[in-house]
C-alpha cells in the first residue's frame, strides 16, 4: 500500500498533462481558419496545414477539398462550393463556414479547421413579378411620391447584394428616388391627363454593386384613373334640322342627337332631356329617349299642310351644367297622287329580283309601265343615280336594259330606283326599287399569292415534315371559286400536297449529298365547268448537315521509297473526300501516330521525308492519319493507316568477318587429301536482295599457269584442297580474294588476303607483314576480267555415278542416261581446268600468290 501512492499520483499527473495538451490543441485548432471564394474550379489551392501542424496529413472528408498527405496543402475538388446552396438560411451578414476534420502528425492527432466560403457576385437580382402595376388619379399633384412595394432580391451578400435602381423609358413624366431601407418611391414630375394618355409603361432596372455588376428588369405599368373634369358637349354631326312626310307612321325615327364626354365610366354618363321651353304641340307629337337621344313620332301623321316644330334638347352630366342643341322638324304635306310603276320581267327572276349572268352584252331586262290617276298626263319614268342601266321609251312603255356587261367580281348585286316625273316635279311616293343579281360564271382562274416560292430545308428531316403552305385565290364564287391543289405528275413521290389547304410536306428524309435542290410545280384548279388552273413554282434548297465523315480512298496506304531519296522528297499522296459542303466538307489531315521522319502537306495531301532514310536502320514505317472536317456542332473524323517500305540500294560494301585480318595465317598439312576444306571466307552485306548476295573470286596477277593447289567456292567461300599436295607446294600461299555483292548497276566489293602455309607438320603460323597487291586496279574492279577459280566437287560426281549404277538395276534406260550425264560432267570439268590454266596471273613475290 505504501508503494502505491506515488504510482497513483503519477497517473493523475499524466492525465492532467494530457487534458491540458488536448485543451491547448483544441484552442489552436479552433483558431485555424482558411477562406476561399465560392464557385472555384478543381485544383485551386485553399491553404496548408503545414504552417500549424507537422506531417503527415489526412483529410477525413473529401467532398469539397482534397489534401496532399505530405505537404498538408489542400485544394478544391470537382464539386464546387456554392455559398447560396450550402447556406440558404444564413443571413447575409453571417460568415458561411464549413468545418473539416483531419488527422495530423506522427501521433495521428485529430484536429478541426474552418474554411470560410466567401461570396462572389454570381447571382443576378430578380423581381418576383415581371410586371409592377400602379394606379394614380389624373389630378394627382406634381411631386407626389408613390411607394413601390415590389423590390428586387439578390441572393448574394455584402456589396454583391446591394442594389441600385433606375428608371428607363419614362419620358420625363416620372422619376425615381431610393431612400434607406431601401424604400423606392415613384415621383410624378408633370401633370397627368387621362384623356390624353391613360397608361404609361416604363422599365425598372435593379443593378447590384458587385464586381461585374448584374442586373434585372421589370415592367412598371402606371394606369391613370379618371376624375370628372370634363362636361358633355354635342357632336358637330348631331342633326340640327330634319324633314318628314305628312303621312309618317307612329314610332318612326325622326332624328337622333348625340353628345360626348371625354371622361370614362360614370363620369362620362349623359342624360338627354327636352328643355321646359319646348311647345306642348311638339311634346305631344315627338318623344326623346333620355339614354340614346332618339326622337320619335308619338302618333301617326295625317297632315295636308306644312309645319315646323322646334325642339331644344339638353345633355346633362354629373356635376356639370347641361349642354344644349336645337333640332327643327319640318312636316311636309302628304302626297295625293296615285301613280304606280308596273314591271314586266323578261329575264329570269325570283321574288321580283332579276338574275343576269355576268359578262353578258347589253340586255333588255324588263318592261316598265305607268298605272294610276289619269290627271297626270305627260308623266315619265326616270332612273335615279349613275347605274349601269338605261330606260328607253317604247310605245308608251319603257324598256329597262343594261348599259354594259355586268361583272360579278366587281359588284354582285345592283339596287336601282326608278321614279315618276310629272309636270317637272318628282312624285316621291311613285318610286320603285329594282334589284338585279349578277350570276357568277367561271371567268377567273385561281391566282397564287406568290408565283415562285423559295424554301430552305435542312437535310435529315423528320419524315412527314410540313414545308410550307401555298395559297391561291379565285375571284369567282361557289364551285367556280373553290380551289384544289395538286403537284405536277413528274414530281417525286416523296413530296405531297393537301388538295384543300395547299400544305406541302415531304414524306421521306432529304439527303443533300444525293440531291441538293428540288423544283416543284404546284397547280391550283377551280371546280368550275370547264375548270381553270394556274401554276406556281416551289424551289427547295436542301441545306447541308455534317452527316458524313471524311473518307479515305483506301483504309491502308502503302508506299515504297528508295533509301537514297533527297531530303523532303515526296513519299506519296493520300486522298480523302467528304461529300458534305462548306465547312462540313472542308477536311484537314493530321498525323496522329508516326514511327518515322515524315511530314504531311495538309494542302496537297502529300507525305514528305524530313530526314535521310536508311533501310539498314529502318526498313518500314507505320503512320496513322486522322482526317477531320470543320463541321458544326461536332466535327467528324476518320483514320487511315500508312505503311512506307524503304527500298534497298547498294550502299554497303561487303564486310569480311573471316579471316579477321590480312595478316591472318592458316597452316595446312601436306597430307591433306583433295577436297578437304582448309579454311573459309565469310563476309556479310547490310543490304538486301541482290545487293546482299556475295560472291568470292581469286584474282590472279599474271597470265601464268595456275599452280595453286587451292580452290575457292564462289558462293560459300569455302577454300578446299584442289589436288594432292606435293613437295613443291610446301611454303606460304597468298590468295588475293575479291568479295563482291550483286548490286546494280555496279557492284560494291572489298578485298582480303587468305594466307595458307603448307607444311609437313601443323603448327602455329605467323606473318611479319601483310601481303601487297601489285596488279592493276581494273582487274579488281571489273568482274569480267577476274579469274574465278571454282572447285569441282569430285565427290559429288562420284556420288552421281553411284546413284547411276544403282539405277541400272532398275532400268536400262536410266543406266544409259546416267552414263551420258557422267560423261558430259567429266568433259565440262576438263574444259574448266584448261580455261583456268590460260588465265593465271603470276605475282612477283617470293611466296606463292594467287
Amino acid at each position: 500500500m505504501g508503494n502505491g501512492t506515488p504510482i497513483n499520483m503519477s497517473w493523475v499527473g499524466l492525465m492532467q498533462i494530457l487534458l491540458v495538451v488536448v485543451h491547448l490543441q483544441q484552442i489552436i485548432c479552433g483558431s485555424v481558419r482558411f477562406s476561399i471564394p465560392e464557385e472555384q474550379g478543381p485544383g485551386v489551392l485553399v491553404g496548408s496545414l503545414s504552417e500549424h501542424f507537422p506531417p503527415p496529413y489526412q483529410l477525413l472528408t473529401q467532398k469539397y477539398l482534397w489534401m496532399d498527405k505530405n505537404t498538408g496543402d489542400f485544394y478544391t475538388t470537382e464539386e464546387k462550393m456554392d455559398r447560396e446552396a450550402l447556406f440558404p438560411e444564413e443571413t447575409k451578414t453571417e460568415e458561411c463556414i464549413i468545418l473539416h476534420n483531419a488527422v495530423v502528425g506522427p501521433s495521428g492527432d485529430l484536429i478541426q479547421f474552418a474554411v470560410i466560403i466567401e461570396d462572389i457576385n454570381d447571382n443576378a437580382p430578380h423581381f418576383e413579378n415581371s410586371e409592377i402595376h400602379l394606379k394614380m388619379s389624373e389630378d394627382v399633384s406634381v411631386g407626389t411620391s408613390f411607394l413601390l412595394d415590389d423590390q428586387a432580391l439578390d441572393r448574394d451578400a455584402g456589396y454583391n447584394s446591394e442594389l441600385s435602381y433606375q428608371l428607363e423609358d419614362f419620358d420625363g413624366v416620372f422619376s425615381l428616388t431610393v431612400e434607406d431601407g431601401p424604400v423606392i418611391m415613384l415621383v410624378v414630375q408633370t401633370a397627368l391627363d387621362r384623356e390624353t394618355q391613360d397608361m404609361y409603361q416604363m422599365t425598372l432596372v435593379a443593378t447590384d454593386r458587385g464586381t461585374g455588376s448584374l442586373s434585372a428588369t421589370a415592367t412598371l405599368i402606371v394606369t391613370v384613373t379618371d376624375v370628372n373634369d370634363n362636361c358633355p358637349s354635342f357632336s358637330p354631326d348631331s342633326p340640327r334640322s330634319v324633314s318628314i312626310p305628312g303621312d309618317s307612321p307612329k314610332n318612326m325615327l325622326v332624328a337622333q342627337v348625340r353628345a360626348t364626354d371625354p371622361d370614362s365610366g360614370l363620369n362620362a354618363a349623359i342624360v338627354y332631356s327636352l328643355s321646359p321651353k319646348v311647345s306642348e304641340q311638339a311634346k305631344n307629337l315627338l318623344s326623346l329617349d333620355s339614354l340614346t337621344g332618339s326622337i320619335r313620332l308619338t302618333q301617326d301623321l295625317q297632315s295636308d299642310s306644312s309645319k315646323e316644330l322646334l325642339l331644344k334638347v339638353l345633355a346633362s352630366g354629373h356635376h356639370c351644367p347641361p349642354a344644349d342643341t336645337q333640332v327643327t322638324v319640318s312636316v311636309l304635306p302628304k302626297a295625293n297622287q296615285e301613280l304606280a310603276i308596273k314591271i314586266g320581267f323578261i329575264v329570269e327572276h325570283q321574288n321580283e329580283t332579276m338574275v343576269l349572268p355576268e359578262n353578258q352584252p347589253p340586255t333588255v331586262l324588263a318592261v316598265l309601265e305607268l298605272e294610276g290617276d289619269s290627271r297626270f298626263e305627260g308623266s315619265s319614268i326616270a332612273i335615279e343615280g349613275e347605274v349601269p342601266f338605261t330606260l328607253s321609251p317604247q310605245n308608251g312603255k319603257y324598256l329597262l336594259s343594261t348599259s354594259k356587261a355586268l361583272d360579278y367580281e366587281m359588284k354582285r348585286e345592283h339596287h336601282t330606283f326608278v321614279v315618276v316625273h310629272a309636270e317637272g316635279s318628282v312624285i316621291t311616293h311613285s318610286r320603285r326599287a329594282i334589284r338585279v343579281l349578277v350570276a357568277d360564271v367561271n371567268d377567273n382562274a385561281p391566282i397564287f399569292v406568290q408565283s415562285h416560292y423559295k424554301l430552305e430545308v435542312e437535310e435529315n428531316n423528320q419524315p412527314g415534315m410540313s414545308l410550307l403552305k401555298v395559297l391561291a385565290t379565285d375571284a369567282d364564287s361557289g364551285y367556280n371559286g373553290r380551289v384544289t391543289y395538286s403537284l405536277d405528275k413528274h414530281t417525286s413521290s416523296i413530296f405531297n400536297i393537301d388538295p384543300n389547304t395547299g400544305q406541302l410536306s415531304v414524306s421521306a428524309i432529304l439527303d443533300r449529298e444525293r440531291q441538293d435542290a428540288h423544283t416543284l410545280t404546284v397547280f391550283a384548279e377551280d371546280s368550275g365547268s370547264p375548270p381553270l388552273e394556274s401554276a406556281a413554282t416551289v424551289s427547295i434548297q436542301v441545306l447541308d448537315q455534317n452527316d458524313n465523315a471524311p473518307v479515305f480512298i483506301t483504309p491502308h496506304f502503302i508506299f515504297f521509297m528508295p533509301e537514297n531519296v533527297k531530303l523532303f522528297a515526296q513519299v506519296g499522296r493520300v486522298k480523302v473526300t467528304d461529300p458534305d459542303e462548306g465547312a462540313n466538307g472542308n477536311t484537314e489531315l493530321h498525323v496522329v501516330s508516326s514511327s518515322g521522319p515524315f511530314v504531311l502537306d495538309n494542302t496537297l495531301g502529300t507525305l514528305h521525308t524530313t530526314t535521310d532514310l536508311d533501310r539498314e536502320t529502318h526498313d518500314r514505317y507505320e503512320l496513322y492519319l486522322l482526317a477531320s472536317d470543320h463541321g458544326h456542332p461536332v466535327a467528324l473524323t476518320s483514320t487511315a493507316r500508312v505503311t512506307i517500305f524503304v527500298e534497298d540500294i547498294n550502299d554497303n560494301q561487303p564486310k569480311v568477318i573471316l579471316p579477321s585480318s590480312n595478316s591472318s595465317c592458316q597452316t595446312v598439312s601436306q597430307t591433306a587429301v583433295t577436297g578437304t576444306i582448309v579454311t573459309k571466307i565469310f563476309a556479310i552485306d547490310a543490304d538486301s536482295g541482290l545487293n546482299s548476295e556475295i560472291t568470292y573470286t581469286v584474282v590472279m596477277p599474271d597470265p601464268v599457269q595456275n599452280t595453286s593447289p587451292f580452290r575457292v567456292d564462289s558462293m560459300s567461300g569455302n577454300i578446299t584442297v584442289a589436288q594432292q599436295l606435293l613437295q613443291k607446294d610446301l611454303g606460304m600461299h597468298h590468295l588475293f580474294i575479291v568479295v563482291r555483292d550483286g548490286g546494280k548497276p555496279a557492284p560494291l566489293y572489298t578485298t582480303v588476303w587468305v594466307n595458307l602455309l603448307v607444311n609437313e607438320s601443323v603448327g602455329p603460323c605467323h606473318l611479319d607483314r601483310e601481303p601487297t597487291w601489285s596488279g592493276t586496279a581494273d582487274v579488281v574492279q571489273t568482274p569480267q576480267k577476274t579469274q574465278i577459280c571454282e572447285a569441282v566437287d569430285i565427290r559429288s560426281a562420284q556420288l552421281t555415278l553411284l546413284v547411276g549404277l544403282g539405277m541400272i538395276l532398275v532400268s536400262t534406260c536410266w543406266l544409259v542416261a546416267t552414263v551420258v550425264l557422267y560423261l558430259k560432267q567429266r568433259r565440262l570439268h576438263h574444259k574448266n581446268r584448261g580455261h583456268i590454266e590460260k588465265n593465271e596471273i603470276p605475282l612477283r613475290l617470293k611466296d606463292n600468290y594467287y
